[in-house]
């Protein structure tokens, strides 16, 4: 349970009904290629391997994020598209929804950094919670990003 009525769900894409499934992409549309104005290919082809949490109150999807596994050797696990309902903006979900997908991330993959592709101006946020930049930033679908990875040794924090 995150808090404040919400529960947390974590599963892969084939545990989710149509309708959930739905309201999960919707969701990521909705804020990606519509508010920020970004036409880009949403369906990456990538949830399929990933596990996506999820941030319910009652039935309703308030946030998620996907993460995905680390791909051998001493690669990173990913968070990504990680994001919060309009409707439910202004009550720090952000802050749950990555302090919980971190600890989804340490418990499915021990022992591994973690990677995100960080919107620039949400640098510091990242930073929080123990992501140093390991890049310059760069556009991405004409937006400013900067890469980012929470080592190993950060786990043991926040």
């Amino acid at each position: 349970m995150a808090g404040d009525g919400y529960r947390v769900d974590v599963r892969g894409m084939d545990a989710f009904s149509p309708r959930d499934l739905y309201a999960m992409l919707r969701l990521r549309v909705d804020v990606f290629v519509v508010e920020q104005k970004c036409p880009y290919p949403e369906l990456d082809g990538k949830d399929g391997e990933a596990l996506h949490l999820r941030l319910l109150q009652g039935d309703a999807l308030v946030a998620s994020a996907r993460l995905r596994p680390p791909h051998g050797g001493m690669d990173a696990a990913r968070i990504g598209r990680v994001v919060v309902s309009p409707a439910h903006r202004g009550q720090r979900l952000g802050e749950t929804l990555m302090a919980e997908a971190i600890a989804a991330c340490e418990t499915r993959f021990p022992g591994r950094p973690i990677a995100l592709s960080a919107q620039s101006h949400l640098q510091r946020f990242y930073e929080s919670f123990g992501f140093l930049p390991v890049s310059g930033e760069y556009l991405e679908d004409g937006i400013p990003h900067v890469d980012m990875q929470r080592p190993v040794t950060a786990q043991t924090s926040r």
